[in-house]
């Protein structure tokens, strides 16, 4: 797991040397233990290290390959970079390190871009072709590791995150306000290769592109999720734990410790209780007890959850301790790692949650992200899935699966069954041409209407047609995957992971899981009152019963609705009395104290859209300060209650 940067000149193009050295500064979180610059001619490759497999001087990067032809950047893992590596031996070549990275190099050499399909991992790389002066670069299947393109006529940059870009010197661009008018007015994050900056995107997930001497680029998907064979499946609960398992032993190795992150539910107690098994099958249970690191908001008591999985682990319990206070004061440090916007308080939770990993001297952590959106784990699949049997034209089951939802989670079958109708009706009048016109028209209507925000920002707001949502459960779990939110959720967890140094790791995105998932039809994910359905069956005997059937689902929760009704009122009044929120131009700042009030009476909920306010406020700060291009010295908010009470005004490079 490291930083990357790049700078390719166009038509041969010198790089300044000067400009890698800024762009791996800012990356520094990223890879503490080692840098490495290569530069030639027209290229410049800059590398940040944060050392997980082969700790040796071997890893080291750029790595030029034995015949002197490829030079890599790597940032990530290949999990099965053992198997790989004996098959790359028998080929004939020859290794000097232990760990990955001059595995993918060889891959690379041997297969060329056809090595994509054989990689299990997570990463985002770039190889320069040093015969050619052509510049190959790819990212993994569901975008994990990020890798962001800004290009001008001179020259094309890449990075691991949006700061590099800026802190190169040679970026010349602002606030996207298309991207940033979708976000306060509607809350849309990550759904799109554009970014909350101007002219800097992200390179899709699942692709790969080569770029030449004269800046000509080619890009492709190399895998896509539409395109999946749909194996021939006997035993979908018994095949899932297989690939669980393996999922999970292969996200084990590591050369330095490993721990999990436990919220009490489905997945991360799967993932903590096979990790458990894996460290004893593999006699590494001697080097002690495996850490589980947790998040109780009081509100939300998940305890007895994690009792039992810790009886049947033994694993030690790491509580984190934070307040809704502390998490605010953490919010603008957040920001500076994540360079974007973020959808709720609980992406701090996240952001102390790895300070507490980092702190007990662990540098992986294993974690759930991507079993709600592959599994059926959100509540609203139920619905989508009684949609799609009503669109089928099988009532009677919509009937059945609606009455055994109600009867566990409340409602009336009738209620759930009537809700699904009207939204198949929707979905059905939306595939009109005119229909879909007259839609966005009213819609764009609304927009405008806002009453928290001016003609100046509701202007920005693009007019494009929004997609058709799927008729059937796997299709709107396809949208899931790579539109939102899971893009949205892998970005927070590398941001908020890598801003302490810290590798998380995905065993429920082990693309072989993920392929398994999607041929299996909707009654294997959500049945009667129950959602994950196959996992649950996969898990019978594996872990605690008591997490295995329990109906709900938390995760890491905050109360945001009470807390800016309480503790966080007077932070978010100062905002809104601040001088930079007056001289905006884009707030009718008296509807919006006035909502706060409202919020604070009971009588609305705005408090997401109150959050979305607040970090704008200092995302622009950022912006107008230059502080992120730089890491110069971030000042303290105008006031000591607008997300400053304990921040440190430097922010690191």
């Amino acid at each position: 797991m490291c930083g990357i940067a790049a700078v390719f000149g166009i038509s041969g193009k010198p790089v300044d040397q000067a400009v890698i050295e800024r762009m791996t500064e800012s990356l520094v979180h990223r890879g503490p233990d080692d840098c490495g610059n290569f530069f030639e001619g027209a290229v410049g490759l800059g590398f940040r290290r944060l050392a997980i497999l082969d700790l040796s001087p071997t890893g080291h990067q750029p790595m030029i390959s034995d015949d002197g032809r490829f030079v890599i950047i790597f940032n990530g893992e290949i999990y099965n970079y053992v198997e790989l590596r004996k098959e790359l031996v028998e080929a004939g070549y020859q290794f000097r390190s232990t760990g990955d990275g001059e595995v993918l190099l060889n891959a690379y050499r041997h297969w060329g871009a056809d090595c994509l399909p054989r990689l299990n991992g997570m990463w985002a790389f770039l190889v320069y072709d040093r015969v050619q002066r052509s510049l190959f670069g790819s990212r993994d299947r569901f975008g994990v590791k990020p890798l962001f393109v800004y290009r001008d006529s001179e020259q094309v940059l890449f990075a691991s995150e949006i700061k590099s870009i800026r802190a190169s010197g040679l970026y010349r661009g602002g606030v996207n306000w298309k991207v940033a008018s979708r976000f306060l007015l509607e809350g849309h994050l990550d759904d799109s290769a554009k970014t909350f900056y101007e002219g800097i995107e992200s390179v899709p997930a699942g692709s790969a592109f080569q770029l030449d001497a004269a800046g000509t680029s080619r890009e492709w998907l190399y895998w896509d999720l539409n395109k999946l064979e749909s194996p021939d499946t006997r035993d979908p609960a018994g095949e899932f734990a297989e690939l669980f398992e393996d999922a999970v032993r292969l996200r084990m190795r590591s050369d330095v410790p490993v721990g999990v992150c436990l919220s009490g539910g489905l997945d991360s107690t799967s993932i903590l209780c096979a990790a458990t098994r894996q460290r004893s099958e593999s006699n590494q249970s001697a080097n002690g007890p495996l850490q589980a690191f947790c998040y109780f908001a009081q509100e939300f008591d998940e305890s007895s959850y994690i009792a039992d999985t810790l009886a049947m682990t033994s694993a030690e319990l790491r509580d984190l301790q934070t307040t809704p206070l502390e998490l605010w004061d953490s919010v603008r440090r957040m920001l500076w790692y994540q360079d974007e916007p973020v959808h709720t308080m609980t992406a701090a939770v996240g952001y102390h949650l790895m300070n507490l990993v980092a702190s007990h001297g662990i540098r992986v952590v294993l974690n759930g992200q991507g079993a709600d959106e592959t599994i059926g784990g959100y509540f609203s699949y139920f619905s989508d899935y009684w949609r799609e049997l009503l669109g089928r034209g099988r009532w009677g089951r919509a009937a059945t699966e609606a009455t055994a939802f109600a009867r566990k989670h409340g409602g009336t079958p009738a209620g759930y069954l009537k809700e699904a109708a009207l939204r198949l009706l929707a979905l059905s009048l939306r595939q009109n041409p005119l229909y879909r016109a007259s839609a966005e028209s009213r819609h764009a209507r609304r927009v405008q209407r806002h009453a928290w925000f001016t003609r100046d920002l509701t202007a920005q707001f693009p007019k494009t047609v929004r997609p058709v949502t799927a008729n059937q459960l796997n299709g709107v779990l396809k949208d899931s995957v790579t539109k939102s939110p899971l893009p949205l959720y892998l970005r927070i967890e590398d941001r908020n992971s890598m801003a302490h140094s810290v590798e998380a790791r995905l065993p429920f995105l082990d693309y072989r899981l993920v392929t398994h998932l999607f041929s299996l039809p909707a009654h294997w994910k959500v049945r009667g009152h129950l959602n994950k359905f196959v996992l649950r069956e996969a898990m019978r005997g594996r872990i605690p019963e008591s997490v295995r059937s329990r109906p709900d689902k938390m995760g890491f929760p905050t109360a945001g609705q009470k807390w800016f009704a309480q503790d966080l009122y007077e932070p978010i009044a100062d905002i809104l009395a601040s001088r930079a929120v007056k001289e905006r131009g884009i707030y009718h700042v008296q509807n919006v104290t006035r909502d706060l009030d409202r919020h604070r009476r009971g009588e609305i909920d705005v408090h997401h859209d109150l959050f979305h306010l607040a970090e704008f406020e200092v995302l622009a700060e950022f912006i107008s300060s230059d502080a992120v291009t730089t890491g110069k010295t971030v000042g303290a908010m105008r006031s000591r209650r607008v997300l400053n009470r304990s921040t440190p005004s430097s922010i690191p490079a």
